[in-house]
């Protein structure tokens, strides 16, 4: 298939894949029916129980084509040296009521998928992008976490209201990561506002003392590279490769503190609540395997802080390939799941961010788990008994896992046929990969310049997960989105 591959193309073959792994990808009449009820009620009433916030500087960071923004945040100095920081997060249930046609669909569908050439949106737009997004210059209700972090990055009290809030200012990480990482031009916005300016970088003083705090405690610090098709006129004309910042690492540790003090937050007041863990690397020793490369002796048993002074040993004496050992030891380790603490039990904590205390609270626009978590805190914000029964967030924790699996393999099959397009016109080359997996339907690698997976088809006996292997294309077929590589030594 030649280079005029259009749009609809693409987008058929998403809609596909989004059926073939159990997603509706379309809305039903009864969701829109309720949509327009919403839409023709206007914004919710601010009650006397909501705190009105919009005079602070709030202001968001995000992808810069991000239209549902889950949260704003603000910062202030207090006179003993810590420093108070603000996340609101949008509030979806306040205009998506449980058990709802909309509710039910999200339930269902439990993420938005992203792929290339078309989002499958969790909400209508009409809701993730306009009504319940934080919009900058928009009037919003928000459920907000009051964080006080410590000069040493503690966060010894937190509490939680509901409020009205008002995004002052949208920015995106490319624009804020590269002032922050002294690679671009301070952003406009900050140059005519002192105030602004003087927001993010004490945000950003918070963020570095969060992040020290956890990487004390163990916290795992990768880093990515992932690739992003670029699509003029409906075609694809390349891959990108899209690296982390000091803005995206800003807005992580202001969610992983918020995700905590939620969790601990519920957990304190009797509530049983829905969890993120990472369990210990089952494959530990493929990853001391790895380390062993490098004359490093990782302990026997699992240990965070070993593994973490080893990444960021290797951070220093090598980051260009970095990503490439971040990749490794992410597979190695293996995903995260959901998971329901019930009162006095212990679920397991996060292995990779080094905390006990883990729920996905911040992004309800895109996350089911995170309108359910929300729905809970709000309960217990204003003393209303919990939502859910334990069996019901049981089942919303194993089909939630279920359904980030399949949208993982759509957006990874999606990925797959976009690689596929471009890397016809390099099919022979040579590549440096990674060893990515090693299952009964295969070997799979993937080249890092740029970042595309595929299955290695010759050469590829013995090989295991994180091995560097040099590899040739073989073939690369966008209707199946099959890349097959050669490895040799």
């Amino acid at each position: 298939m030649n280079d005029h591959h259009n749009n609809s193309w693409l987008t058929e073959r998403a809609h596909r894949a989004m059926l073939d792994n159990g997603f509706e990808p379309e809305f039903s009449d009864e969701v829109y029916a309720q949509l327009r009820e919403i839409v023709d009620s206007g914004q919710p009433a601010r009650g006397p129980d909501i705190k009105d916030l919009r005079h602070l500087l709030w202001s968001s960071i995000d992808n810069r084509t991000s239209r549902d923004l889950d949260q704003v945040e603000w910062a202030e100095q207090m006179g003993n040296g810590d420093i108070r920081v603000l996340v609101g997060i949008a509030d979806v249930d306040v205009v998506v009521a449980k058990g709802t046609p909309i509710d039910l669909h999200a339930a269902q569908n439990t993420v938005t998928v992203y792929t290339e050439s078309k989002i499958f949106p969790m909400l209508p737009e009409e809701l993730s992008t306009d009504m319940t997004s934080l919009n900058q210059g928009e009037d919003r209700l928000a459920v907000v976490a009051d964080m006080t972090v410590k000069a040493n990055g503690e966060v010894p009290e937190s509490r939680f209201f509901r409020a009205f809030v008002h995004n002052h200012a949208k920015f995106s990480y490319e624009e804020i990561g590269e002032w922050l990482d002294g690679h671009g031009e301070m952003p406009e916005e900050l140059q005519h506002s002192p105030e602004l300016k003087e927001q993010i970088e004490l945000q950003q003083e918070a963020a570095k003392c969060l992040a020290a705090y956890r990487e004390k405690k163990g916290a795992l610090e990768f880093e990515s590279i992932e690739s992003s098709a670029v699509v003029e006129d409906g075609e694809i004309k390349g891959l990108i490769s899209v690296r982390s910042n000091s803005a995206k690492k800003l807005i992580e540790n202001f969610m992983v503190a918020a995700n905590v003090e939620m969790a601990e937050f519920l957990e304190a007041n009797g509530f049983a609540s829905l969890r993120r863990v990472v369990r210990e690397p089952q494959r530990w020793d493929g990853i001391r395997r790895i380390a062993s490369e490098y004359g490093e002796n990782l302990p026997e048993l699992p240990d965070q802080p070993a593994l973490a002074a080893f990444l960021n040993k290797r951070r220093a004496a090598d980051p260009d390939h970095f990503p490439d050992l971040s990749l490794s030891i992410v597979k190695l380790i293996g995903s995260g799941e959901y998971v329901v603490e019930r009162q006095g039990e212990d679920s397991g904590g996060h292995f990779g961010l080094a905390v006990r205390d883990y729920a996905h609270s911040t992004a309800p626009n895109r996350r089911f788990t995170d309108i359910a978590v929300q729905r809970l805190v709000k309960a217990v914000i204003s003393n209303q008994p919990q939502p859910y029964t334990d069996e019901e967030l049981d089942a919303i924790a194993n089909h939630c896992n279920l359904q980030e699996n399949s949208a993982r393999k759509v957006e990874r099959k999606m990925r797959k046929v976009v690689a596929a397009t471009v890397m016809q016109r390099h099919v022979g080359e040579k590549f440096d990969a990674i060893v990515t997996g090693v299952t009964a339907s295969g070997t799979f690698a993937r080249i890092l310049r740029p970042p595309v997976d595929g299955r290695i088809e010759q050469g590829e006996r013995g090989l295991q997960v994180g091995e560097r292997v040099r590899v040739r294309l073989v073939s690369a077929d966008p209707r199946t989105g099959f890349i097959d590589f050669a490895a040799f030594a």
